[in-house]
């Protein structure tokens, strides 16, 4: 928490009469690669300038303000009191409006953590909350205003701390029907009851508990590296030259559902079976298909033998 000690917004969590003061406080520390547009003419920097659209000049901070386009070239200008003075209560309060399983959450209503932090009066009502939705494996789900925008949320406990995780409404979710999906009906599909049971047996096998830490983001570390190689090369301001890396040939389209499924279970070890069993076979043919030339050699061997003995 050290690192999120500002507060984005402060306000209560409310639930029938209970009033809890809290802060929220920002639960991702987003660890991306820092990377600046360049002119590649002198590899200057190129800035995303706050430019006037009528007189093409730069416009300060200070100058700019916010508006809403009420008709072409018409603005409503709110100021951050406008904002707050729209509903003071939605700005400054979570008013938790349900009590729900948070396992009955659909994923794809699911936005961003945040850390809920009491403050120095709620610290007893923020214990009971926490604790009562840790037994009952509850979230509350209620509304929240960040800024200038109202967003649905879930308030959970997780360890010592209340989350607050963002939601979607059901209106920002795009429809599925607009995708071309397979049918549930595996039968239809021309899905085997046997590859359904491989299928299963493979889940369970690979089923364990939950360690985030042991997850890394291996893209960002081969990234990183290959920025120090060029470092190394003396490969600083100047463009690469030469043909653009070939991205991997999809997959053919045939695929043998069941040999996959079984494999996967051995671990790949039938395929190194029966690679070894090839090359036995292959082996014996290559005996078979020359006995005469496998003959002449013992013939010649025993002759060799019988020599060095009368010697």
């Amino acid at each position: 928490m050290a690192r999120s000690a500002r507060a984005i917004w402060t306000g209560t969590v409310g639930f029938g009469l209970v009033q809890i003061p809290v802060s929220l406080h920002a639960a991702e520390d987003k660890d991306e690669l820092d990377m600046t547009l360049l002119d590649k003419r002198n590899f200057s920097p190129v800035g995303y300038h706050r430019v006037n659209k009528r007189t093409g000049k730069e416009v300060p901070w200070e100058q700019i303000v916010k508006g809403y386009e009420q008709a072409k070239g018409k603005y409503v200008v709110l100021t951050e009191g406008d904002f707050k003075a729209a509903n003071a209560e939605a700005t400054r309060q979570v008013d938790i409006l349900d009590f729900v399983e948070y396992a009955s959450i659909d994923p794809r209503y699911l936005v961003r953590p945040y850390y809920l932090a009491p403050q120095k009066s709620g610290r007893k009502a923020y214990a009971l909350l926490r604790e009562t939705l840790r037994r009952s494996d509850k979230a509350g789900i209620g509304k929240i205003v960040i800024r200038t925008r109202q967003h649905l949320a879930a308030v959970l406990a997780r360890d010592k701390a209340l989350i607050l995780v963002l939601l979607r409404f059901a209106d920002e979710l795009r429809d599925e029907r607009d995708l071309d999906l397979p049918e549930t009906n595996l039968a239809k599909l021309g899905v085997t009851p046997k590859e359904v049971q491989m299928a299963e047996h493979l889940v369970e096998s690979m089923v364990t508990d939950f360690e985030p830490k042991k997850y890394v983001d291996e893209y960002r570390r081969d990234l990183t590296r290959l920025i120090q190689r060029k470092v190394k090369a003396g490969e600083v301001n100047q463009v690469p030259e030469g043909k653009e890396a070939r991205e991997p040939k999809p997959a053919a389209n045939v695929i043998d559902l069941s040999s996959l499924l079984a494999n996967s279970l051995s671990g790949g070890k039938s395929s190194s079976k029966k690679t070894s069993s090839a090359k036995s076979k292959s082996h014996a043919h290559s005996r078979s298909a020359h006995p005469r030339k496998h003959a002449t050699h013992r013939t010649r061997t025993t002759h060799h033998a019988a020599r060095r003995k009368s010697a």
